[in-house]
């Protein structure tokens, strides 16, 4: 496990965006004056005619940005996700949402692995406020090659999405030429006592305690569910069926994202005990990403203890 690489999903952001640029005339990249953060100065470098720097301003930028798609153009508006989903959220909401236009959202900075930027910039509630926007996608990639896969898989798909990717570098694990497809989970790891629904850093971290668990004799079902809206209800139904447990990992508040989501689906059509793993309605405060990872409780680890506690109860 230690020598496997590691790529920040912001990276993977920034490639895909020069690679589709090339591909793609009708692609154009806006960004809030934080280009070398969120890593759309590659497609800066290489298309600079296409890449509009709205300043600090986050509101008129999606403004900008839906008013680009009505003639024609796909365009790609970036900032840290606390400003993409809280700051600009009116304008997301009426401006791109409303009217159902056809605007990629990129937020890099999600969740606690932020680190020394602290609470402020530590967004843990923006699949919540971006599921609650009528039509719109939202999704978290687990690792540099779905990363990419899902930003080509966005430009594709006609209408609002939200993606969010991270700051901090993290494993690869998937293959490259991976197919993604909106609405989709995956089956990572198959099993029969416990299904660990996971997104985002949270899904290698699934991995590592699901094979910890197998050392405990358990045996845990691994699904990266890097699609948040619209859910895989289908999967979500299979594996709770088969594994009869099922615990939720998110680098989010647990309030309203994927275990919500996944909670809301099962009440209603398959009633089955649900553990949520994600940040307990409080807010973060400034540290080294890692460190905080295991203080919140989002690592392999606690997943490990969780299951062991949720499979022999």
């Amino acid at each position: 496990m230690a020598d496997v690489k590691k790529i920040a999903t912001r990276d993977s952001y920034g490639k895909a965006l020069a690679e589709l640029g090339a591909e793609h005339e009708d692609i154009v990249v806006l960004d809030a004056d934080l280009a070398g953060a969120t890593k759309t100065a590659t497609f800066q470098k290489a298309f600079p005619d296409r890449h509009f720097d709205c300043g600090i301003a986050e509101a008129d930028m999606i403004c900008v940005a839906a008013g680009l798609s009505t003639v024609g153009y796909v365009p790609f508006a970036s900032s840290f996700a606390m400003f993409a989903a809280g700051r600009a959220f009116e304008q997301v909401r009426n401006s791109v949402g409303y009217p159902h236009l056809n605007v990629k959202i990129g937020a890099t900075h999600g969740g606690i692995s932020v680190g020394e930027d602290g609470a402020s910039h530590q967004c843990c509630e923006d699949f919540a406020l971006m599921r609650s926007i009528p039509g719109m996608v939202v999704m978290s990639p687990a690792d540099d090659v779905e990363a990419k896969a899902m930003v080509k898989a966005a430009y594709e798909h006609e209408g609002p999405v939200y993606m969010r990717f991270g700051r901090a570098a993290v494993p690869v694990f998937h293959e490259e030429g991976m197919k993604f497809e909106i609405g989709k989970g995956e089956i990572l790891r198959d099993g029969t006592d416990v299904a660990v629904i996971a997104n985002g850093l949270m899904v290698y971290e699934a991995i590592v305690a699901a094979e910890e668990l197998a050392a405990e004799g358990i045996s845990a079902m691994v699904i990266n569910m890097a699609t948040i809206k619209p859910l895989d209800e289908e999967l979500v139904l299979a594996a709770a069926k088969k594994c009869g447990r099922v615990i939720t990992c998110e680098e989010h508040s647990v309030i309203g994202g994927l275990g919500e989501a996944v909670c809301s689906l099962l009440s209603e059509k398959l009633p089955t005990p649900v553990k949520r793993i994600g940040v307990n309605d409080e807010f973060g405060h400034s540290g080294p990403a890692a460190a905080l990872l295991k203080q919140f409780g989002l690592s392999a680890e606690h997943i490990t203890e969780t299951a062991l506690e949720f499979c022999k109860a």
